[in-house]
């Protein structure tokens, strides 16, 4: 008799449960999912589809990489290399050129990154570092980005060892923005470069990798041998034509 007038409320709850979960389900179904407001569904080879990091947590490794000390070493230890074999590798062959990329390899955009708290606003000012909102257009045009030690050492080595120096970035082509390339650059201590490239405003459905290996070509065909090509991004590097390729840590943003 225990066990029987135990067990009724049990199955009264039971289906009362299962009820209740049907119920939660049905809703759900008709719920507008969250991921309704992605615009893409990209999700990078080397990730699983899985749950990833909170993006909070993710930012705190960020801010932690670039402002202990563990970016720039990572930088200096790939730019040393990189410094180290054009100064061997520049006798050996003749008219030897080098390939810088500018953001993140070049010029440093960091303040930027920070006070956007690693997003990306393309318009707007960006007159209240080091606070935001900073627009990326308004900060290139301001020509304050600082240069990294390491490549400006990289430069500076090369050209004395006669090794021409070309830009490649990925900045859209333009003379407001030409000018202010430019300019920046030599504030921060370049000088000399043999050539700048910034990218044609409409290259229709060429890939940025396409684009950095077309004027790495054209530089091979001017009768320069690139030994080295140094930038931040896979695309800065990929599709040859020089005799080595040197990737900067980035974690910061992505660029295919």
């Amino acid at each position: 008799m225990f066990r029987s007038a135990a067990s009724t409320p049990s199955r009264v709850l039971r289906r009362a449960g299962l009820a209740a979960a049907a119920l939660l389900l049905a809703a759900a179904a008709q719920a507008q999912p969250q991921s309704a407001a992605c615009t893409r569904t990209y999700a990078p080879a080397t990730l699983q589809y899985s749950q990833p990091l909170n993006l909070g947590q993710l930012k705190n490794q960020l801010y932690y990489y670039a402002c202990s000390g563990a970016y720039d070493s990572d930088l200096n230890k790939v730019l040393s290399a990189a410094t180290a074999y054009v100064a061997t590798r520049a006798a050996q062959v003749t008219k030897p050129a080098l390939v810088l990329d500018i953001d993140e390899t070049s010029l440093s955009n960091l303040s930027e990154e920070l006070a956007d708290d690693f997003g990306y606003i393309q318009d707007g000012p960006c007159d209240n570092l080091p606070k935001g909102p900073c627009g990326a257009r308004a900060w290139e045009l301001s020509g304050r980005a600082q240069a990294f030690d390491g490549t400006l050492a990289l430069d500076k080595t090369a050209q004395a060892h006669h090794v021409a120096v070309f830009f490649v970035t990925g900045r859209h082509e333009s003379k407001e923005l030409r000018e202010a390339t430019e300019k920046n650059l030599k504030s921060a201590g370049y000088a000399g470069w043999a050539g700048l490239a910034l990218r044609p405003a409409r290259t229709g459905t060429m890939s940025v990798a396409g684009y950095t290996s077309g004027e790495r070509e054209n530089i091979a065909e001017k009768g320069y041998t690139i030994i080295a090509n140094v930038g931040d991004q896979q695309s800065d590097l990929d599709g040859g034509y020089a005799e080595r390729a040197y990737k900067l840590p980035n974690p910061f943003y992505y660029i295919p």
